[in-house]
């Protein structure tokens, strides 16, 4: 059976001759349409983690490569099938106020979605299913039925959209980071909200982030990005409390500490390296790398595979096998996979 979401070699270049920019660079991963996942897509601004949700979400299409729902193009499905997809595949919005339209109450963001794909059969039914999700995210129903967006908090209002987003049952929820602009108080409360939908009703999650902290709190796996291509995959705590690509030790060492007495960083600061980059016949961290080796100018670092449940893409791990971005997936599961050698 065909993954339910998989982008396969997806690249997507802004511009074009000497003003282009390479947002995503040859990435590829797969979502099971079976067993539940949670992972988060984690990187700094610009290392292509909205312009692979967008992609996903099909709001663009990649310069080349695929992104296959149920072994399908995007790009080649029939109406019938766009609608399904959209029942499958459900997004929550960094900004809550981009899915709100201030002219009306709140109940039309709920309501919306049971009239387009047929939810309910009556108004009682479609009633009760609103209070429902609105129950499963934590809001009251009498508390926030009829008001306007404005009269609700901003973590109300991202509470919300995940109840429109759990109305439909999808099977994979895409998270693009949705607690960066509520209060830090409400974050705890959000995310345990996209716990909850995960564990108790199923949901695959692609949790996008910056902030390296919740990704640690919530999902089972992680994938790093810098300038569009993976620099580090795999379970959660292995990347977090182990981090071996050079990029992914400066994400981890950008995390504050609680304790006066640390200078913060100092230890693990990065200074730049003044290596002459080839294009992108290079390893895109190359200028800023410690460790850098005359091969990372010269060529292309592929995804090392140092145990089961990790990949990391730089020349340090050279004996160990190297894998495709296609396997990418069974990294993620931590299976073992007939990988070349590197």
């Amino acid at each position: 059976m065909p993954p339910l979401l998989e982008a396969k070699n997806a690249t997507k270049v802004f511009g074009s001759g000497q003003q282009a920019n390479v947002a995503l660079d040859n990435f590829s991963m797969a979502v099971s349409g079976e067993a539940p996942s949670f992972t988060s897509i984690a990187g700094e601004s610009g290392s292509g983690k909205t312009t692979l949700a967008r992609l996903l979400l099909g709001f663009s299409q990649p310069s080349t490569g695929e992104i296959l729902y149920r072994g399908k193009d995007l790009w080649k499905m029939s109406g019938g099938e766009w609608l399904q997809f959209r029942k499958d595949v459900q997004a929550i919005f960094q900004d809550q106020f981009e899915v709100f339209n201030p002219f009306y109450r709140i109940d039309h963001l709920l309501t919306t979605p049971i009239g387009k794909f047929h939810l309910a059969k009556s108004k009682g039914q479609a009633r009760a299913q609103i209070e429902e999700a609105l129950h499963a995210v934590g809001l009251r129903p009498e508390e926030t039925l009829g008001r306007y967006p404005h009269q609700l908090s901003g973590g109300q209002r991202q509470r919300l959209t995940i109840a429109r987003a759990l109305l439909l049952h999808p099977r994979l929820i895409i998270a693009d980071e949705p607690v960066s602009m509520v209060d830090a108080s409400l974050r705890a409360t959000i995310l345990e909200s996209l716990v909850k939908l995960h564990t108790e009703f199923g949901i695959s999650f692609l949790y996008i982030t910056h902030d390296l902290t919740t990704a640690y709190q919530i999902s089972d796996n992680i994938i790093v990005l810098y300038r569009g291509s993976v620099a580090e995959v795999g379970d959660v705590d292995l990347v977090i409390k182990q981090p071996q690509h050079p990029y992914s030790r400066l994400l981890i060492s950008s995390i504050p500490e609680p304790n006066v007495d640390h200078r913060w960083g100092e230890e693990q600061a990065l200074p730049g390296t003044e290596v002459k980059l080839r294009s992108n016949h290079s390893c895109r961290f190359a200028d800023r790398c410690p460790f850098v080796m005359p091969m990372c100018t010269e060529s292309v670092p592929p995804l090392y595979r140092t145990d089961d449940s990790r990949a990391a893409a730089c020349f340090l791990y050279k004996d160990a096998p190297s894998i495709s971005g296609d396997d990418m997936d069974q990294v993620l599961s931590g299976k073992a996979t007939a990988a070349s050698g590197g």
